[in-house]
């Protein structure tokens, strides 16, 4: 039994090694969050044992749990690169598949089409915002610029407020908005589905998205001009590195003294 026991202790001191690892690699990764492996404990025992002498058989992988807690700020100066300064998330649409994904990393850029789009070509969804400055929460979709306003004066540039107000300037003078960005928020963030590139997906654990504003409530104000860094400490990744790998060499350590107990019992005589 204790073979087993230790081995499956070996197995999860690797999953943990696998974890750390994977957050080790994208400390550099904007909008990435770091996960954590979380253990149980696997215990055997019927109606009728002794509860004084249940023995406790290992442990398992309970869960990889996503921290969400806010990454370090950098300034880049850029007009479409947003960070928020909340729990929000921002909401993109895929040009090719139609999916809906979350990210919190805000690095944006304009298309020849005229969509801002991140590097991937996910469109950022925004709310409609009519000319008098209202704010439409009922329809959203992809944030598009047009290549002239309608007196036929190009466009010069394009600008995001902390209240999410994505504007855009033209040649004339004038300035129109051109939508309100959408921010998405869950009940249960960490049981959203990472799908890679610093974006995730909403399941049933995390609950569907409820969609608001820059500035109420859970969402969050927007701070142009900068990116949310990976929340990624590397020196306490390297503390639970070591951990994690003393935790493997005493199960293999247990694998070792059990063998040598089986040889001596075998080698018995009579």
């Amino acid at each position: 039994m204790s073979f087993y026991t230790s081995l499956n202790g070996m197995k999860n001191a690797q999953t943990s090694l696998g974890v750390i690892a994977h957050n080790i690699s994208n400390s550099e990764t904007y909008g990435f969050k770091r996960s954590r492996t979380e253990f149980a404990e696997i215990v055997a025992g019927s109606a009728l044992s002794n509860p004084k002498m249940i023995q406790g058989i290992g442990s398992s992988v309970k869960s990889i749990t996503q921290s969400f807690s806010l990454g370090p700020i950098e300034q880049t100066g850029s007009a479409l690169d947003v960070a928020i300064t909340g729990d929000g998330f921002f909401t993109t649409r895929s040009a090719i598949s139609g999916m809906t994904s979350y990210t919190r990393a805000g690095s944006f850029a304009l298309q020849g089409d005229g969509r801002i789009a991140d590097s991937d070509g996910n469109v950022l969804q925004v709310f409609a915002v009519n000319p008098g400055g209202t704010i439409n929460t009922g329809s959203m979709g992809d944030a598009t610029i047009a290549p002239a306003n309608a007196n036929g004066a190009e466009f010069a540039g394009v600008s995001i407020g902390a209240n999410g107000l994505v504007s855009a300037s033209y040649a004339d003078g004038t300035v129109e908005p051109v939508g309100s960005v959408a921010l998405a928020s869950f009940v249960a963030p960490t049981g959203l589905k990472k799908i890679g590139n610093a974006n995730w997906e909403s399941t049933g654990i995390s609950g569907p998205a409820s969609y608001g504003s820059p500035g109420e409530a859970q969402y969050g104000t927007l701070l142009s001009g900068a990116l949310e860094r990976s929340n990624v400490d590397i020196a306490e990744e390297l503390v639970s590195l070591i951990t994690a790998q003393r935790n493997f060499q005493a199960n293999a350590k247990a694998i070792d003294t059990a063998t040598q107990i089986s040889q001596t019992v075998i080698n018995l005589r009579t």
